[in-house]
């Protein structure tokens, strides 16, 4: 059975990309003009196709790597370095392609009656970084009590993510933009720490000699 200290690394490192604030701040500007059912409407709904999206890629994401010949090491340096560059754009609070919605993509979204699917659900909620922190994850243990417990992990993370876009409003109020740019930074310095130890467990299973340094 898997460790309940991989357990709560993994939820934390999924609950940073996800980063329901930062989510629930651009969510208020998306939905503004929107009636308050409606928010609400759209925010289930995002949430529910984002679950669905990182629960596939959690159940996939094995095959889909030994498929393209890529090995689990690999992919751990790879992801920590893609995770490493979110966690400096969160530090310096940038937007980052990897968890935000590109200018083009929101002038989009601006246009469309639902804003559930996309931008909300992809990229906000289950964007590439979160989609490579899943396949990061289905990498921790094989059985199956380890995929049901780490898939419960995705089901929390997303659980507070749609209780914090319902809460959006009152939140993004509370915080001001001060406040959600204060946690975020945090959040980022955390995230960098994660994404270096995943880098250095991909370098000493191709490098098991560096272990012993």
């Amino acid at each position: 059975m898997i460790a309940m200290d991989m357990l709560i690394a993994n939820f934390i490192l999924l609950f940073i990309v996800v980063d329901p604030i930062g989510v629930a701040a651009v969510f208020t500007g998306l939905s503004a003009g929107m009636a308050r059912a409606a928010q609400r409407r759209a925010a289930v709904q995002g949430a529910l196709v984002a679950l669905g999206i990182l629960l596939l890629f959690f159940l996939a994401g094995e095959q889909l790597l030994g498929w393209l010949g890529i090995g689990i090491p690999a992919f751990r340096v790879a992801g920590g370095i893609l995770l490493f560059l979110l966690a400096i754009d969160m530090v310096l609070v940038r937007d980052s392609a990897l968890r935000t919605a590109t200018d083009s993509e929101r002038d989009e979204a601006a246009s469309r009656n639902d804003i559930s699917v996309f931008p909300l659900a992809f990229p906000l909620l289950a964007g590439p970084g979160a989609l490579t922190t899943v396949l990061l994850m289905a990498s921790h243990g094989h059985s199956l009590g380890d995929h049901l417990a780490q898939a419960g992990v995705v089901v929390v993370v997303l659980l507070l993510a749609l209780l914090a876009l319902l809460a959006a409003p009152g939140l993004t109020r509370v915080l001001g933009a001060t406040g959600v740019n204060v946690v975020n930074r945090v959040l980022g310095l955390i995230l960098a720490a994660l994404a270096a130890q995943y880098i250095l467990d991909g370098l000493v299973a191709v490098f098991p000699g560096i272990s012993g340094a």
